[in-house]
Formats: structure tokens, sequence, C-alpha cells
């Protein structure tokens, strides 16, 4: 007999061994069954890995369909579906707060499963379920760097256990994952030989390879899911097409795929002889409604094998449903001849046919009165569906208070998992959540392990944010790791945000546009993500994110770089391609002095002497390293040493300088003896800088009207210039007088006379620009500042461009202009180097007159009028 259509006796040897005898088959969930003992198993077909109880196929069959429904999966072809089953039936599940929800397999293995080529699975299934975000892969490596498997996460399942909660469809327990494991493994497993224990035989579609072998394993695993206790297969109901056949419309369904194209897997299926394809007989010998038996179900459940062959010959048979058939819905002496309750009774029966409700049944299951005492079960081999160890409880969410008393007040059974409570599936009020609603923690009455949680912890959880910071520049840099934000604990989440703002203030110090440090650091973020994997395979987000995510990576020497990146400009680090080169040369340097110094020797030997000698270079340089790294240090210390002493002398000397200015300002006015006049008050001032001014005018006045070698015609010039000032300065003070307030002027002297000083300034002032402006425009007409003009135009009409037509308009423009700035600079000249010579003059005759005896001054100094007399009268 084939691998094929071996009975079910040939299946994979039961899992579980040893188990003790006082086991009450009465705790066992309705359809929740432990992995058969190990051994071969007996007549009955109880340990037969097909046969499932309801709630347990159901179970199953609602995962199944959730993981082929995910929009990441749907649209795909049935090979990268059936990946997806196989891999996510192999998943460890979640134990307690820990999601180690991957799976480590080969591309081999993987092929041998889905009865394809290696090269197939790594061309065309990985690629397209990492491509629609379905899987997610790692390579694993040796100490070596050599690929020894791939560690794989399946999305769905992930979303489930962080987004769906305990109630979703894919989130099965240990024990369901386990049996869906053995379930695939004896319809296609390709069978192994494991050391020092019993070889695991192929499954029923082991030897299906080649075109359709996917589909053909996806569309049996889909039909024993849909078929009851009795090997029938649920159809579909509704119209359809008499050429496929209702069969063929169902397994449509299941698969998603054409009716024709259903047809042909059904054909492959029952050439294989897993399926058995009749029409019932009526009166006429006209075919009736379309059947189809799952034979390997059939066997499973203890069908005779005459009613099998009988399907399978050319008369058809149809058993119908005895009487006293048992199940969910049971009654009580039949449930305790059994020793089962649930489920697990109804479809453990032996002497029936067809095992699904029949017509006597009562409507509802019949439950264990008392908790009975559970012996740990002793597991055989390390399988990856082994139940947790030391425990007899249930999987989670499945049959609430089912070890709880009749009287209902008493306390849950010790064996009864931490979330077994009142539920809605029993049509019972809770009376107290063991889960905060809040932030879905546990409350604090709840347990976990058979230990209260810590009150720091919970609290803890409690203050966390559930969103990103406030700050629009974290929330911008922690954008992209904003799943593992929400798995932080709240004093995590603190450290993380000060670690992300820390990196986003040191980054704005590096980059040209401070602005975008935040930007910047999210995308540092996304390249460790997309480098992990993403965040299904983040097993602790708090490490991750502060030694790996926010940590900047410099390939080589240069602050900027991070992974051979620039930061300022993006682009690839020019240092970190020189350090390469250098130490290439390096090597091939080393490598040729070998050569030189050492011929002859063999490749292994020559690769020792190369290393060595590599290594001695490594660590002279790391000692370089290390000297300068200290001379940098020390020469940082020096400067920082250097900055504080700059830094104190400067205050040093900026309080000197506000000590002198705080004396200045106490110092009387030298003219006028006015207190806190800093020295000179501010009408003083102006007098003495009118006066500097009308002697300047004077100069200016004489520099281009006077003789300048007779110095009676100089002063004369002078005086008529100090004379002219003087008039235009009282004119600006009549004219001040007729526009302001004359009272106030008389009540207030002091401000009269700095109003006349003020006058007087403004007008010398407006005198010497117009003196100077008259100077230049005369000293511009002398013979050498017309001599230079046209010398000037002369030569910017030689100029090249000009050559070609020195006449032309453009060339007299430009020759003009070239004549007037140089008979400016001529005029400026002039005038600078008379008001030289005239200062020189002025300064002789005061040393001369300085000389002079005191006898000889003194009727001059008589001759000048008092202070009090050169005060103007204010004139109503």
């Amino acid at each position: 007999m084939s691998a094929l259509t071996a009975p079910a006796a040939t299946l994979d040897p039961p899992l579980w061994e040893g188990v003790g005898t006082v086991v009450d088959d009465a705790l066992m969930l309705p359809g929740l069954r432990s992995v058969p003992a190990s051994g071969q198993p007996d007549d009955s077909g109880l340990e037969d890995p097909l046969r499932l109880g309801r709630k347990m196929r159901l179970r199953l069959l609602a995962a199944v369909q959730a993981l082929m429904a995910d929009p990441s999966i749907a649209r795909l072809k049935d090979a990268p579906k059936l990946a997806a089953v196989v891999m996510y039936a192999k998943s460890r599940a979640p134990k307690g707060e820990k999601s180690d929800l991957q799976t480590s397999i080969w591309g081999s293995e993987l092929g041998r499963w889905m009865g394809m080529k290696e090269s197939t699975v790594h061309h065309k299934v990985l690629p397209v379920l990492r491509g629609s975000g379905a899987l997610r892969t790692r390579v694993v490596r040796d100490a070596k760097g050599h690929p020894t498997g791939l560690d794989c996460l399946v999305m769905p399942l992930w979303n489930a256990h962080h987004g769906g909660g305990a109630g979703h469809p894919l989130a099965l327990s240990k024990a369901e994952l386990a049996t869906l494991l053995r379930l695939i493994e004896a319809l296609f497993g390709h069978g192994w030989t494991p050391e020092n224990k019993e070889p695991t035989p192929p499954g029923l579609l082991a030897g299906r390879t080649g075109k359709g072998a996917a589909t053909d394993r996806l569309g049996l695993l889909l039909m024993v899911l849909h078929t009851r206790a009795s090997g029938w297969l649920q159809l579909c109901g509704g119209s359809v097409r008499k050429k496929e056949g209702r069969g063929a419309a169902t397994l449509a369904r299941l698969l998603g795929c054409s009716p024709s194209g259903a047809r042909k897997v059904l054909a492959r299926l029952t050439e294989a002889g897993v399926v058995a394809r009749q029409r019932k007989a009526t009166s006429t010998r006209m075919n009736g409604r379309g059947k189809v038996m799952l034979l390997p179900v059939a066997r499973a459940y203890g069908r005779s094998l005459a009613s099998v062959e009988a399907v399978q010959g050319p008369d058809p048979v149809f058993l119908a449903r005895p009487d006293g058939a048992c199940g969910d819905h049971a009654p009580a002496d039949v449930a305790g001849a059994l020793g089962t309750t649930g489920i697990c009774g109804a479809e453990s029966a032996e002497e029936t046919a067809d095992q699904e409700r029949p017509d006597g049944a009562e409507l509802h299951a019949v439950h264990a009165s008392v908790v009975t005492p559970v012996v740990p079960l002793q597991l055989s081999c390390g399988f990856s569906g082994e139940a947790r160890e030391g425990e007899a409880s249930r999987p989670e969410r499945v049959c609430v208070r089912e070890d709880q008393a009749v009287d209902g007040e008493t306390a849950v059974a010790e064996s009864a998992p931490p979330t077994a409570g009142d539920g809605p599936l029993r049509g019972e009020k809770p009376k107290e959540s063991p889960v905060d609603e809040r932030d879905g923690q546990p409350a604090a009455g709840a347990v976990a392990g058979d230990q209260p949680k810590a009150s720091g912890w919970e609290k803890a959880q409690q203050q966390r944010r559930a969103g990103l910071p406030a700050d629009l520049g974290l929330r911008v840099a922690l954008g992209p790791v904003a799943g593992l934000w929400q798995r932080l604990s709240g004093w995590q989440q603190d450290q993380v945000a000060a670690a992300a703002k820390a990196e986003v203030k040191r980054l704005a110090g590096l980059l040209e546009q401070p602005e975008a440090a935040a930007r910047l650091l999210a995308d540092r973020l996304t390249d460790r993500l997309e480098e992990t994997g993403g965040e299904a395979l983040v097993s602790r987000p708090y490490p991750w994110l502060i030694r790996r995510g926010l940590v900047q990576r410099q390939a080589c020497s240069d602050r900027r770089c991070d992974d051979g990146i620039r930061l300022d400009t993006g682009g690839e680090c020019e240092n970190c391609g020189n350090v390469l080169h250098i130490r290439r040369a390096r090597r091939a340097k080393i490598a040729a002095e070998v050569d030189r110094e050492l011929p002859g020797l063999s490749e292994g030997e020559r690769r020792r002497v190369l290393e060595e000698r590599l290594r001695e270079q490594a660590a002279i340089e790391a000692e370089g390293l290390v000297r300068r790294r200290e001379q940098a240090r020390a020469e940082q210390a020096r400067r920082d040493a250097a900055r504080a002493a700059a830094r104190k002398r400067a205050e040093r000397e900026r309080e000197a300088a506000a000590a002198a200015d705080a004396v200045r300002q106490a110092l009387p006015c030298e003219d006028c003896g006015q207190e806190r006049a800093a020295g000179l008050c501010e009408a003083c001032d102006h007098r003495r800088q009118t006066e500097t001014l009308i002697g300047e005018a004077g100069l200016i006045a004489a520099a281009w009207s006077a003789d300048l070698t007779d110095p009676g015609t100089v002063a004369a010039v002078t005086a008529g210039a100090r004379t002219a000032i003087g008039d235009s300065i009282a004119t600006a003070w009549q004219e001040f007088l007729q526009i302001a307030d004359v009272a106030a002027l008389e009540a207030n002297p002091e401000a009269a006379e700095d109003a006349y000083a003020f006058a007087a300034f403004q007008t010398a002032q407006q005198a010497v620009q117009e003196y100077q402006d008259d100077a230049l425009a005369m000293l511009g007409r002398t013979e050498e500042a017309e001599a230079e003009a046209r010398r000037a135009f002369k030569a910017e009409q030689g100029r090249p461009w000009f050559q070609h037509n020195p006449s032309g308009a453009d060339a007299i423009a430009a020759a003009t202009k070239a004549a007037d700035a140089a008979r400016e600079r001529t005029a400026q000249y002039l005038l600078t180097e008379r008001l030289e010579q005239l200062r020189e003059q002025a300064s002789a005759r005061t040393e001369t007159a300085a000389a002079a005896p005191w006898t000889d001054r003194l009727p001059e100094l008589a001759a000048r009028p008092l202070d009090n007399d050169a005060t103007p009268a204010v004139i109503a």
C-alpha cells in the first residue's frame, strides 16, 4: 500500500507517554485533547492526529481561515498561502508576558513540506510573503558567519497577539498549535527519522510533488477541517454548475479558485486515495445528490473498513445515524460510560458510524460535578506542541469555570489558569473583572503565576503615555518606532525621550540646518528597523532603542559619519572610502613584504604570517590612536583652561572699565564746573566742537583762496570765515527763538545755553561742509587737476576694447567719467596737502606765541571779552 493510501495506523507515532492511570478524563476540555502518548495507536483510533474534537476542529478552522483572509495573504497564490500555514503551525506559542512567536526553518525543509524544490521556495514563495508584509525573516549564522537557518515570523500571528487580544482566532495556545502541526504532519508531512527516537512516517500527500502540489495540500487541509466525525465533507448550498458538481464548488469556495480548477484538485485527491466521491441512489435508479468523503477522517473516527470500501466501490452505501450516538449533546449516562465529557466523548465513541448529533440527543453538555486531582503529564520528547511542564491546566480562553464547584461560590481550582473566570460564553455575569479596563493591566487583586503583581510595576504601567511625547521634534524623531514606544513602561519612556532629545540636540550642532535634526534621527531609526526586520522582531524594545536605535555608529573618525553616510549631506562618507583604501593598500604592502622576505611559503602558512603582521599593525595603530586621543584630551584641557582664563580676564577688564566710568561720571565739568558731568557737560562739549569746526572751516577757505606762503593773507581769510560763521550762528539763533517758547528759556538759563550751543554746533557743521565743497570745486579747476584729467581721458580711450573706435560714444562717455574721477581725486589730494601745510604753520606760530613773555601777551589777553560777556542775550 502506498504512502498516500496508508491507513491511519501508520501515521505519526503519538507524542505523549507515561500518562498516569489516575488522570480523570472529565478534566479534559471539550474538544481540546492533549497530544497522544508515545506508542502505536490502538484499534479505537483515539490517538490518531486526524481525530479532532468538534470544538478543536472549529478552533483550528477559524485560525486557518483568519490567516488566509489576512490582507497580506488573501491575494497570494496557493504556494505562499500554504507556506504561511506551515510556518504558522510551527510557530512557538507565547510564554507568559514574552511573545516569542518565531519559528526556525530551512528553505529545503519548507520545500519538502510543500512538495517544491528549494530554489522555488527562495524565488517564488519567501520573496512574495516578504513583499506583501506577511512574513519577516532573519538569517541565522554560526560563529564563522555561515548561514545555519532562517528565523521566520508570521506577521498576522504577531498582530493578533499584539493588537487583536486574547480572543483573536489566530491567538492559538501551545496545545492548539501542536494539534494543528500534528494534523499537517499526518496530511502532508515529509517524514523524518530522528536519532534515538522512533521514525515519523510521511503524511498522506508526502509523495505528491511538482506543479499543483501546494494546492492539493492546502485543499486537503481545508476539507479535513470542514469534515465532521462521519467523514463526509460539509458541502455548500445553492445552485452549482452540473459539470463541476457540488463538491468542486465547495472546494472552490475554500481555495478561492474557479470550480473547474477545484474539480481538477478534487480529481487528483481522489486518484491519491484520500477522497471518495459518490452520488446517492434513488428509487428511479438516477443519480441523486453528490457527496464527498474524506477517507482518512472516516478511518480515524472508527468507520468500519467495509463501509469505507463500500463508499470507494461502485455501489454507494450511506449509514444512518444511530440512535445512541453521543457527543456534546449526549446524556449523562452515556457520557459517564465513556469516561469523558463534551466533544471528547462525542468523537471518541467506537461503535458509532455517524457521530454527528443524533435525533434524540439532548441540547447541553454534561459537566463534571467535582474537581478531580490530576497527575502531571510526563513529556516524552521535545516536540514544539508540548504543554507547559508540570501543569494540567486548560489552555487559555476555553471553557471558563469548568473546574468550579457546583454551588458556584467556591474558589477556582488551583489547576485552572489565572485568566479562567466568568465569561459571556456561560451566560453568567462576571462578579469582578480580572483586568483593569482603563489600560488593559491586571487589577490589583489579579494574580499572575500564583503571585500578586507588584504595586510599583502596576503604577508605572498606568503612568506610561500611550502616545508619543508632546514635543513636535520628538514626535517626528520617534515616529518610526511608535509601536515600540507603546510597549515601554513609564520610566522607560522617560529615559528614551531624554536620550532622543539629547541626540537631536547633538545632531543639530553638526548640521547647517539644525531644524532637520529630528527628521535625520527618524531616518536613522527607520534604517535600524529595516536591519532588524521590523518592530515585530524587536523582543526587548528599551535596550534596542537605547543601545542600537538612537546610537550613532561612526565607521571612521569623522564625527559626521553614521554607518558610512554623511549626516550633513546624506551622501557616502569620503573619509570611509579613504580609510578602506588605506587598509587595502596596507594589506597589499604587508603581503608583498611577506612574499619578499619569506618566499616559498604554503598558502596556509602565508595566510597565518600575513594575519599576524596585520594584527601587529592594528595593535600599533591602536596604540597610536590612544596616544593621539590622550594628546587631544590634554590639548582640549589646555584650551578649556585658556578660555576660562580669558573669560576671567575679560570679566576683570569689564569690572575695571565700569569702575573707571563710574569715577569719570562723578567728575565736574572742566569749563563750567557743573557737578557729575563726566568731566565735560553737553553745552561745553558743543562749544569746544564748534570752536574746532570754525577753525577747520577757516583753514579750508584759506587752502584755495589764500597765498599759503603769506601768513597775513591766511589770517585774513581765516578771520573772514570766522565772522561769516558767527553771523550764520546768530541768524540760526534768531530763527530758533521765533519758533521756541521764550518765556521757558528765560525761566531756565541753563536750557537756553544748551540750545544756543547746539544751534552753533549744527551751523558750524554745515559751514564746514559748504567750505569743503567750494574748496574741492575750485581746486578741481587748477592746472594740476586739469592735467590729471586729460591724462585719464587719453588712457581710457586707449583701452583695448576702445582701440577700434576711440571717438565713439561709448569711448567718449567712459573717458569723460574717468577724467572726472581723476579731477576729483586730484582736488582731494591738493586740499589734503594744503590743509596739512596750514596746520604745520599754525602749530609753529602757537609754539612761538607760547614762548613769548607775559609782558607781551597780557595786552592781547586783556582785549579778549570774558565768558559772561560772550553769553547771548535772549531777545523777545
